[in-house]
């Protein structure tokens, strides 16, 4: 590692484990069903998850609890118990270079680094049109995500899975992987090499459909989450869609095909401003839309 900071022992037993959405939590069950000792979990703050509601702890907090693991929201409580190493996996921000200068650490990864090194690997790999991803388990280094690589491991990427369901796939997989580095012992990692991206927090404006990119682009958005579009001004999530080859004017909506730049977009479950989720069909009924209504105004 860089900055003389200390790699991992060969064999660590002791760990303290760095993470907080559900994506982390099989890692976490996966050490613990291991015969791992995790004396503390460390978390991101509670958060609440609407304007009325009360702060919920994140899912790996609420796993620890579940588990018996005491957990902190303070990075720097994880000097003040014995342990041999730190594993981080999601965690949601970077660890300060005075901890790592104390606590050797590896870190779980969901791509094929350096590609998608940052906060939303698997959303940008989506969102690029990327066959393949995985997992790495690496080295922890100051910088984000450039530690050399123990163990890595790859998938393809389906032209039909979302962001949820590959990221619960990536979970599982990367559970497996760092145990086994784990328990094979961490020596002798690998530099990564290969052309570094990063992958970006995805914003509400990353996920707005443009109708005047290609149907296909389109449906990678909507395969990410949260994609939305508006209609007459009033906001329109589309969870659903699917390709379709021929042609129309872009953005306007025939039955429940939309034009797109570059071939139709067929909508499956949308969800009107106010409305629970639907079948298209069934909002397009009960909307009375005009003929050729336009999606996007």
């Amino acid at each position: 590692m860089t900055d003389g900071l200390p790699l991992p022992p060969e064999h660590p037993r002791s760990l303290v484990y760095f993470g907080s959405p559900a994506a982390a939590v099989p890692p976490l069950q996966a050490l613990v069903e291991a015969g791992f000792e995790i004396p503390l979990v460390v978390s991101m703050p509670d958060r609440r998850r609407g304007r009325r509601t009360a702060p919920v702890p994140t899912a790996v907090k609420q796993a620890a609890i579940e588990l018996g693991i005491p957990v902190s929201e303070e990075v720097k409580d994880s000097l003040s118990v014995r342990a041999d190493c730190g594993v981080v996996v999601a965690y949601g921000r970077l660890i300060e270079r005075s901890v790592l200068a104390q606590l050797p650490m590896i870190n779980l990864h969901f791509s094929l680094l350096p590609r998608w090194r940052g906060a939303a690997p698997v959303e940008r790999a989506i969102l690029a049109g990327d066959t393949e991803t995985g997992v790495c388990v690496m080295a922890l280094e100051p910088e984000l995500d450039t530690g050399p690589i123990y163990r890595s491991r790859e998938i393809k990427i389906s032209d039909d899975v979302t962001a949820q369901d590959l990221m619960e796939e990536l979970a599982e997989l990367g559970a497996e992987e760092l145990v086994a580095a784990i328990t094979e012992g961490l020596d002798q990692p690998l530099p990564q090499t290969g052309t570094a991206t990063v992958a970006a927090k995805i914003h509400r404006s990353d996920l707005e459909l443009d109708w005047k990119l290609s149907a296909v682009e389109l449906d990678r958005i909507v395969r990410v989450g949260g994609a939305w579009t508006t209609n007459s001004s009033s906001l329109l999530k589309i969870h659903e869609t699917r390709v379709v080859d021929g042609s129309g004017e872009v953005g306007v909506l025939v039955h429940d095909l939309v034009g797109t730049g570059k071939g139709l977009l067929q909508l499956l479950i949308v969800q009107a401003e106010g409305k629970p989720r639907m079948e298209a069909q069934s909002w397009i009924n009960g909307a009375r839309l005009v003929a050729k209504s336009r999606l996007g105004t």
